[in-house]
């Protein structure tokens, strides 16, 4: 029975990366997987998903409103699908992490989905709240902070380096606007009192 999976981390943990090697590795069996990825993030360009050490694969980017269960039983009917990889899951809807459930519930194909957990406000993204929620199996792949401890925040930071601490939750980028740190270090540049 295929199950629903959730990796999550902070920022530069290798999750993209260990997307596309998950793929690759049904590939060279000659399995079909389905790739998705976020329509909002567009850095490596439309449709791509790209990690950081440059590796790079074409995918299916979808919006807040996009039916992931339609989408796959589509794709399903032209090539057999054996399994559906999303990148940037934190940016799936509620409605969009039940779909994919039923892709694994009804469809048998299993869902392997990789994202942030929380913002750079420590706040739970909606994608990743409902996987944490409902996933069959749910894993963190670990990052490190400058000082050597388990990173499991996100900073965002003004090119000259200043500690954004209010906006939108939704801010795309990468090492140019993010850094992961352990809690204490992001409690003390957020200035949160323990």
């Amino acid at each position: 029975m295929a199950k629903l999976y959730f990796s999550y981390s902070a920022m530069n943990a290798g999750k993209t990366t260990i997307l596309l090697q998950a793929s690759h590795n049904y590939e060279e069996r000659g399995m079909q997987t389905l790739l998705l990825t976020a329509k909002l993030d567009t850095r490596a360009g439309p449709g791509v998903i790209a990690s950081r050490i440059g590796l790079s694969a074409d995918a299916l980017a979808f919006c807040n409103d996009t039916n992931l269960l339609s989408l796959t039983e589509k794709s399903n009917l032209e090539k057999k699908c054996s399994c559906v990889l999303v990148d940037e899951a934190q940016f799936l809807s509620r409605e969009q992490v039940w779909q994919l459930a039923t892709i694994a519930d009804m469809l048998d194909i299993p869902v392997m989905c990789f994202g942030l957990r929380t913002d750079f406000q420590g706040k739970l993204f909606p994608g990743s709240g409902e996987l944490l929620a409902i996933a069959d199996d749910i894993r963190e792949i670990k990052t490190i902070c400058h000082c050597g401890k388990k990173a499991t925040m996100v900073v965002r930071q003004l090119e000259n380096g200043t500690v954004v601490k209010d906006g939108e939750q939704i801010e795309i980028g990468g090492n140019d606007k993010y850094i992961s740190l352990c809690r204490r270090h992001w409690s003390e540049v957020m200035d949160e009192k323990t």
